[in-house]
């Protein structure tokens, strides 16, 4: 069983929601990464979502954009940063997904980015430009590998829900309202009837992100979905923590 259906399978037998952490590869070096991953799992997160840097990142606003561009300035690279996910598994056994544009996935090789993501002991993979229309790109290489492609539903998906989550494992990724990632502090007076919408057309967990940075965020939309996803807000209490990590851990404790 991958190790988010255990996850969310422990998760649900003690009637708990899921709190997943997007943090981005690299920043402020890969191997502060490694430190930042337990540090998160002793703060009680669930799966931690490894976002890979981008020069272009078209989903991210700006606490991940600059995020991304002092982890590139920093020398990341693909190579090494597989190699760190294989120290974290001799550690942990924490649900690890990555975040990753199609553009790198395709410039590395997609059968070779494909390979070490699957011996590198990552669980799932977040593509947010890839279409549904073109999942195929890589999908036939993912079939019966136990990597998870996740995808990604809009508040404006309506009729495409269904296809979107005929195929999905893992969990489903809501995009909690128009526009990119970021704090917020008002969302789309739709999303209740749309996460239940998703929530109808599948068995799979359903999570949302893109905007929740508070408490009242995570305790709002934790009863009405099966788990929370908390990016721009912990990027940004690793940037100005400066390596001091009981702060960002104290930061999810807070908010969980």
């Amino acid at each position: 069983m991958n190790r988010i259906d255990e996850r969310f399978k422990t998760l649900k037998e003690q009637n708990k929601k899921a709190f997943i952490a997007y943090i981005c590869g690299g920043d402020p070096s890969l191997d502060d990464t490694e430190k930042i991953v337990y540090a998160l799992e002793d703060a009680g997160c669930d799966v931690i979502e490894l976002g890979i840097p981008f020069s272009d990142p078209l989903a991210d606003g700006p606490v991940i954009q600059e995020a991304s561009v002092r982890s590139i300035t920093n020398g990341f690279k693909l190579d090494k940063f597989f190699e760190v996910v294989k120290d974290i598994r001799k550690n942990s056994q924490l649900p690890l997904v990555t975040m990753v544009y199609y553009s790198t996935i395709f410039g590395y090789g997609r059968e070779k980015f494909i390979e070490n993501c699957i011996s590198s002991g990552l669980d799932g993979l977040i593509v947010p430009d890839l279409p549904y229309e073109e999942y195929d790109e890589i999908s036939y290489l993912i079939e019966n590998t136990g990597l998870y492609l996740i995808p990604l539903i809009s508040v404006t998906s309506h009729n495409r829900i269904p296809m979107l989550v005929e195929k999905a494992r893992g969990f489903i990724y809501c995009v909690s309202s128009l526009g990119v990632t970021g704090e917020r502090k008002s969302f789309d007076n739709r999303i209740y009837e749309y996460i239940t919408s998703v929530k109808e057309k599948t068995e799979v967990p359903v999570c949302i992100g893109f905007g929740i940075s508070k408490k009242e965020d995570v305790d709002k939309f934790g009863r009405y979905a099966d788990g929370v996803i908390v990016g721009s807000a912990i990027v940004r209490k690793i940037f100005e923590g400066k390596g001091d990590l009981e702060k960002v851990k104290s930061f999810i404790k807070e908010i969980k």
